[in-house]
């Protein structure tokens, strides 16, 4: 299965803050995975950001996904401060195809 993987930075300075979008963050995420868009999404042990596998057959190209992660209530809050996507093709283990 190909997929982009997403990372996001987030900063130290604002966790207070961004913890209290959590859970409309969640709520968007939980939205796309029920659709099949995200695979699996979840922060960083550290708090420096958080990583989102999204299903490219589900999104299309990557114009489309940054519209898609536009929307985030994380991106709309200020609290993404760096997105790096890569597409990424896993050929072994449970995500392979």
């Amino acid at each position: 299965m190909r997929m982009f993987a997403v990372e996001y930075t987030y900063s130290r300075e604002d966790a207070d803050a961004r913890l209290a979008a959590r859970p409309d963050h969640r709520s968007w995420l939980s939205g796309l995975v029920s659709t099949g868009v995200v695979v699996s999404a979840g922060a960083f042990a550290d708090g420096t950001g958080a990583l989102i596998l999204v299903a490219a057959d589900k999104i299309g190209d990557v114009d489309a996904l940054r519209k898609l992660l536009a929307d985030d209530p994380f991106a709309t809050g200020g609290f993404i401060h760096g997105v790096q996507i890569r597409e990424w093709s896993p050929v072994l283990g449970a995500l392979s195809d």
